[in-house]
């Protein structure tokens, strides 16, 4: 074998690790600051780094903002309204419809699972009359931006599996996220900023929630260059971006220089690809010593964009300012921007807990879509809204009028999507009286995945990753691009 080669496909136990470690930590570990930089500019439209051919149609949207609901909202408590569940309050869900299906290890030592109807009023609101829970009243307002899904399905029942599989298209860790594909195969759109950024916000009280991880945004076995680089509400926006007490500019960028020397060296002598990569992530450290600072700065933003946003958008790290942050990416064509707010996990006490969570995400979810639509950069712009997984028809644990919680559902569970390339002003399949199972137009997640390809001008059978000899692709060997939802 080339001994070229053979160096390049070993993995030793160092590599694996340090690729596995590597993070905001290694896309930013270099504490560098160029004083030619100045301001970040808004946006850049050179493409750099696509893979020849892609994308393999027109696409209609250049960017995405997913904003991912961790913990699973409950449908039914949101979305799918079943009125006629308020005559089945405290009955037993009948066995025909439940047919055997799996249920958590929470829920199946109880001798009973009644039936609890949603405590919140419904209404019909757009153009098709799509109804929507009092929950959501901001959303309410947008929704013939939307295309609703309510059949969006799963195989995985708990949380790990399953946002691991909504995000990487596996259930087993290991493989690039979403945004590490896109920014693999299209390449990135700013110079100064990474492809793939991730947003997490801080929760309020309550619970923590489910824990969030760094392989939801990795790159898996494709190189580090393209995992998602997380920006932090606190401090520094990314590790070690400012300079140490001490070092200049110019020191900074004489270190920088002879590190590449030295890295160009080794990879001459090994011809381990990271190598290479490494280089390229100390360099997009450098730039972002401008660029982000100038990103996170709200200063310039009207008062009249800060109010849309809610009283919480000058709080760092709040879903409010995160939704902002992310508009303020894909004004600089940030390519695929993901959000992240937990505490959606309302086993117990979820009228409450939901009524909470949902007045934190409701103004800043509607005011993003409207934001975009205004600057014209909803057309070209993917939204994505949505969890994991859905929510039990039937009680865990105690059930009262007033209160109930609810276990983990795979079987149905709602999304919405907005902007570049999605039908405006939809609503989507249909499940049955209990919300229990798709009566019409399924949706597995594998077809959601295929179908955010396709808005971005990808044919997800087609974006494909050789590794250890095996064809790897977001949709594994499954997918199907929803059709009724492309505008």
């Amino acid at each position: 074998m080339n001994l070229f080669r053979e160096a390049e496909l070993i993995e030793t136990r160092r590599h694996f690790f340090g690729r596995s470690a590597a993070g905001i930590g290694t896309a930013a570990l270099a504490s560098l600051l160029d004083p030619t930089l100045g301001a970040a500019p808004q946006s850049t439209s050179a493409v750099t780094g696509q893979l020849p051919g892609l994308p393999h149609f027109a696409p209609k949207a250049k960017r995405v903002i997913y904003l991912f609901m961790s913990g699973a909202p409950s449908q039914l408590d949101t979305w799918d309204y079943k009125p006629k569940m308020n005559e089945w309050y405290d009955k037993d869900l009948p066995d025909s419809i439940r047919n055997g299906q799996r249920i958590t290890t929470m829920t199946s030592g109880q001798k009973r699972f009644p039936i609890a109807p949603s405590i919140f009023k419904f209404d019909q609101h757009g153009k098709q009359g799509a109804w929507v829970s009092e929950l959501l009243p901001h959303t309410a307002s947008v929704v013939d931006e939307l295309a609703v899904i309510k059949t969006v399905n799963t195989e995985a029942i708990n949380h790990d599996p399953a946002i691991t599989y909504i995000q990487t298209g596996s259930q087993i860790p290991g493989r690039p996220s979403t945004g590490a594909w896109l920014s693999y195969g299209l390449g990135s759109m700013n110079q100064n900023l990474p492809s793939f950024v991730v947003l997490h916000s801080t929760v309020n009280g309550g619970f923590g929630g489910q824990a969030l991880y760094a392989r939801l945004w990795g790159s898996g076995f494709l190189s580090t260059r393209y995992q998602g680089v997380s920006l932090r509400s606190t401090g520094d926006p990314v590790l070690y971006l400012s300079n140490p007490a001490g070092i200049s500019a110019k020191m900074r960028r004489r270190m920088l220089d002879e590190l590449a020397r030295l890295n160009e060296q080794r990879y001459s002598e090994v011809g381990d690809p990271e190598i290479q990569s490494r280089i390229s992530q100390y360099e997009m450290a450098y730039r972002m010593q401008t660029s982000v600072p100038e990103l996170t700065d709200i200063s310039g933003e009207s008062k009249e964009t800060l109010e849309m946003y809610g009283p919480e958008v000058t709080k760092p790290g709040t879903f409010a300012a995160n939704c902002l942050l992310a508009r303020r990416l894909a004004e600089r064509d940030v390519r695929f921007t993901q959000v992240f707010i937990r505490q959606w996990d309302q086993h117990g006490n979820l009228p409450k807990d939901i009524r909470r969570q949902c007045g934190i995400v409701d103004q800043p979810s509607a005011a993003l879509l409207k934001d975009l639509k205004q600057r014209g950069m909803l057309d070209d712009t993917l939204v994505i809204w949505g969890g994991e997984f859905g929510r039990t028809i039937y009680c865990q644990g105690g059930l009262s009028m007033k209160n109930y919680g609810r276990d983990h559902h795979p079987r149905c569970y709602t999304k919405w999507m907005a902007g570049g390339g999605i039908k405006p002003g939809i609503v989507y399949g249909e499940t049955d009286d209990f919300s229990y199972n798709v009566v019409e137009n399924p949706v597995h997640i594998h077809d959601l995945n295929a179908t955010i390809l396709h808005c971005l001008g990808i044919d997800h059978e087609k974006l494909i990753f050789r590794y250890q000899g095996r064809d790897f692709r977001l949709t594994d060997v499954h997918g199907t691009v929803v059709k009724p939802l492309l505008a």
